[in-house]
């Protein structure tokens, strides 16, 4: 893949001190919600998901990307032209580069239902398809995020900038992987006090009570419909939950698809 960005979005993805990779559903926000809260307790500042407004230099500068997945999904000829939605190669180099993944049949199944139940831009063609229909289709399906998976590893293993981060090891032991987040973003010895107030607070359970009742600041964390719980940002983080969706051939078709996921993702069964 060629890094380039001649968009107007190039500014948004380049010169942070740490770059978050993912496909969508991976636990993006989790990760943005605690280092967040961290940062912003840390520095004695309210929470919000945009410290940049704050305009203090104590608290690094992180991007947030799906990258290959976004063009796949969103892009014209010309906004792939452009690389509209690419980090450029620099920002890649002078970054820190987090992977943050997620077994894609769950991250699949959670994109599925963001698509049809929650965000109000999806195509009428997408939100009318089954999700055997989406699980095979060519960009939103999960041959394509193994595709962009393997590509990210391929791209960046072997940096000495780069860490993998599982949502699965996060939901597991999340006290040591954050732990491990923090020092992949600079922050080798975390503070106890903003260390444990950030996990506290991006908490599953306290994350959707405060989605429902509306106290972020932020979009990110709206509810597409505050009586439907499947339209909820924070929704259930189950791992192996896609089970509850896919019937039987459509688990064996996913299950067949992350064969091919390159071996360092750790995902088999």
């Amino acid at each position: 893949m060629l890094r380039y960005n001649f968009s107007s979005r190039a500014g948004e993805l380049s010169g942070g001190d740490a770059i978050v990779v993912s496909i969508p559903k991976s636990g993006r926000t989790w990760v943005r919600a605690f280092l967040c809260a961290y940062y912003c307790r840390l520095r004695g500042h309210p929470f919000t998901l945009q410290p940049a407004e704050y305009g203090d230099s104590r608290i690094p500068r992180i991007i947030y990307s799906h990258d290959r997945f976004e063009e796949r999904t969103k892009a014209d000829l010309w906004a792939r032209l452009r690389g509209k939605y690419r980090i450029p190669g620099g920002a890649l180099k002078r970054a820190r580069v987090i992977l943050l993944a997620r077994d894609p049949r769950d991250a699949f199944v959670s994109h599925y239902i963001q698509l049809v139940r929650r965000s109000e831009d999806t195509p009428n063609e997408l939100k009318q398809k089954s999700i055997s229909e989406l699980l095979r289709h060519p960009d939103y399906g999960i041959g394509s995020i193994v595709d962009v998976m393997n590509g990210w590893m391929a791209e960046f293993a072997g940096r000495e900038n780069f860490i993998l981060l599982r949502y699965e090891s996060l939901r597991a032991k999340p006290k040591e992987n954050f732990a491990h987040l923090l020092a992949a973003v600079g922050e080798k010895q975390p503070k106890e006090a903003a260390f444990d107030h950030a996990l506290a607070f991006s908490d599953f359970g306290n994350m959707k009570k405060m989605e429902a009742a509306g106290e972020f600041d932020s979009k990110i964390l709206t509810p597409g419909d505050v009586s439907d719980p499947e339209s909820f940002k924070v929704r259930r983080g189950q791992v192996g939950g896609y089970r509850e969706y896919l019937p039987p051939e459509d688990q064996q078709f996913a299950t067949i698809a992350i064969s091919r996921l390159d071996a360092r993702y750790g995902y088999f069964s």
